[in-house]
């Protein structure tokens, strides 16, 4: 069929706003438990309610949770995993309270709390042989900032004791096999996760107290690795015979270890990434295979040059078998009933659950076992990602950047003659993060409608090793805002996109990047910053714990450094701030203020430059409601289009 030529920017499109928040639920956290599947599926039209969902040996599936509990944990501001499940019961952190709730599996029962509201739990495991749970705690304080341990929860009172405690941040805590260990990794200010952490073990006595010397409640407190402090270490795991396993990058890439004989070897080494930047808990890229006869096979997930990749490891060997799929993006993996099992989706595949046995891959028989998407749409209405490299820096120390371009995609129409389509430069949020090429349906409501759109790996996000990562390092707000012009440059260079027409969105993190590529550059002629930041020295003072140090690394030491963090806030350079901005903010919002956004709209207004402020008072950082998301995206899309004179065809 002949496409019908509209301009750019106009083209009218199945993928609405109202679409995207009810066509394709989230889906993460996965564990396997007593022959049950678990996860967790986020829920925009319940108001962003998260529900832990269950796949039974039989293969039904419920959802555990009735209304109004949801799982959620605010520990670091962005939780992550937080329950635990046995044969009879689940464990979980309701997001309206953060007490630690019990379900039985037996009745209809409803969820009866365990803990006394106060302390907010994450990373929960089952300990067994003592009837307790062990979590990770923060307990807020009013004259100081909060405090982090690993902590024990007696199950039958819900009396809460101490295992761990002294570092500024605790993550996986988890117990061996055998019940006689338990490890977890620490780190401090002003590290992040992703610098420097260190992987501790201890011995759990018969009682489930840990005791030492110097604090009664630990036994042979070890350090296993991270003495150095330079290296990230990640997602320990005890194998199904008691050995200790890990990822570190210490040589560049994140990639599998474990302990042997006191001594720490490679599982295998290759130039790829078995991680991910631990913004929340309970992330896994790697697990075991456990069969009757064995347990010498590793399912994992790993990254390279930006896509995403699943395969085999056999422990003896340290050979990788890679499993042929059509996904190319994939997280939350967990091994269940001897299958690798993942949330897994691609550019134009809504996520969904799949399992996959060494037998399956080798036949190519790759089946989904929950796919909850309603989204009826043909392929040819999603763009297709081009994943493209270009040089951006300076001579001295240029790199090559990854980022992923989609083209305007519609069945029904096309551009006009002669002309060239506007773009979007889209800046991930962290900055230590990355975008992959798995179905983000808000990417695909831009270019439905006609605008191309460039989704950047900046210098400083992951997947491309702890150099690249690091690259980031006392040159946020600079190197990263290079990426974007560069990216712009190597498509306008191409004639893929319209180099007069060029906009720039980002949230958090991303939002700054926009801020500041609008202020000390020309290359972009509007932007949206959602929930985004422009000023740091304030920032710096009003942000919390958990990222309360991290522009030490980005940025410099504060105040030692003030002069970098006034030098590089847009808020103090209005005069290089020209043209038309939309801000987008949750007034509930921990991590950036509101007062971010507010005064830089006050500072736009004063110039008499186009500004739309749009706040949610019952959103924190990021939008989980679906009549939020809605007004968010199509207030966005008549800003664009009212810039740049776009009507939308009829």
């Amino acid at each position: 069929m002949t496409k019908i030529q509209k301009p750019y920017g106009t083209w009218p499109s199945a993928i609405s706003a109202e679409l995207i928040t009810r066509a394709a639920p989230g889906l993460n956290f996965l564990q396997s438990s007593g022959g049950r599947l678990f996860w967790v599926e986020g829920r925009p039209w319940e108001a962003g309610r998260n529900v832990i969902m269950c796949r039974e040996a039989d293969g039904s599936i419920r959802d555990l949770l009735p209304a109004p509990f949801g799982h959620q944990s605010k520990v670091h501001e962005y939780g992550g995993m937080a329950y635990a499940a046995d044969e009879t019961h689940l464990y979980f952190v309701n997001a309206a309270d953060q007490r630690i709730y019990q379900l039985a599996f037996s009745n209809e029962s409803p969820p009866v709390a365990i803990t006394a509201a106060g302390p907010r739990f994450a990373d929960l495991v089952i300990d067994q042989t003592r009837q307790q749970l062990i979590a990770v705690c923060e307990t807020h304080h009013q004259d100081r900032e909060p405090e982090n341990s690993i902590v024990s929860i007696a199950i039958a009172d819900g009396n809460v004791s101490t295992l761990v405690s002294g570092a500024d941040f605790y993550a996986y805590p988890r117990i061996s096999p055998d019940g006689q260990q338990l490890c977890w990794i620490e780190w401090q200010h002003p590290n992040m996760p992703w610098d420097s952490t260190q992987l501790w073990t201890a011995k759990l006595d018969t009682a489930g107290a840990l005791n030492d010397k110097l604090n009664d409640k630990l036994s042979d407190k070890t350090l296993v690795a991270g003495g150095d402090n330079n290296q990230a270490i990640f997602q320990p795991q005890w194998s199904p015979d008691n050995q200790l396993y890990f990822v570190s990058d210490k040589n560049n890439w994140w990639n599998i270890y474990r302990r042997e004989n006191q001594q720490i070897v490679p599982v295998l080494e290759i130039e790829a990434e078995f991680a991910t930047p631990l913004w929340q808990f309970g992330m896994s890229c790697y697990d075991f295979i456990e069969t009757e006869n064995s347990s010498n096979t590793i399912a994992s997930l790993y990254t390279q040059n930006g896509i995403w990749h699943c395969g085999f490891i056999d422990i003896a060997s340290g050979q990788l078998t890679d499993i042929k799929t059509d996904y190319s993006s994939m997280q939350a993996l967990a091994c269940h009933q001897g299958a690798l099992t993942m949330v897994a989706g691609a550019a134009a595949l809504p996520s969904e659950l799949v399992s996959i046995t060494p037998q399956m891959a080798a036949d190519s028989a790759i089946h989904p076992i929950y796919s909850p998407a309603t989204l009826e749409l043909e392929a040819d209405n999603f763009s297709q990602p081009e994943s493209i490299l270009f040089a951006s820096g300076n001579q001295h120390s240029s790199q090559q950047v990854h980022a992923f371009y989609y083209p305007p995609t519609n069945p029904l129409y096309c551009g006009n003659q002669d002309e060239l389509p506007p773009v979007i430069a889209l800046c991930h949020g962290g900055p230590t993060g990355a975008t992959d090429s798995g179905l983000n349906l808000k990417l695909q409501y831009w270019t439905s409608r006609g605008f191309a759109v460039v989704d950047i790996n900046y210098r400083g996000s992951t997947g491309f090793g702890r150099a690249y990562r690091q690259a980031l390092a006392g040159a946020w707000g600079i190197a990263d805002v290079e990426d974007t012009q560069q990216a712009i440059a190597a498509l306008a260079e191409q004639h893929k996109i319209d180099p007069q027409r060029c906009l720039i969105r980002g949230g958090s993190a991303g939002g700054y990047t926009v801020l500041s590529a609008l202020t000390f550059t020309d290359t972009f002629q509007a932007g949206a910053s959602l929930y985004g930041i422009g000023d740091l020295e304030t920032l710096a003072k009003d942000t919390h714990k958990f990222e309360s140090r991290y522009m030490d690394s980005l940025i410099g030491p504060y105040p030692e450094r003030r002069d970098i963090y006034l030098a590089r806030s847009p808020i103090h350079h209005a005069e290089g701030l020209n043209c038309p901005v939309i801000f987008l903010q949750g007034l509930e919002d921990k991590v950036v203020p509101p007062n971010q956004a507010e005064m830089m709209v006050e500072l736009l207004q004063k110039k008499g430059i186009k500004v739309a402020h749009i706040t949610f008072p019952d959103e924190g950082h990021g939008f989980r409601k679906a009549a939020n998301i809605i007004r968010a995206m199509e207030s966005e899309l008549a800003f664009y289009r009212d810039v740049f004179n776009l009507q939308e065809a009829r």
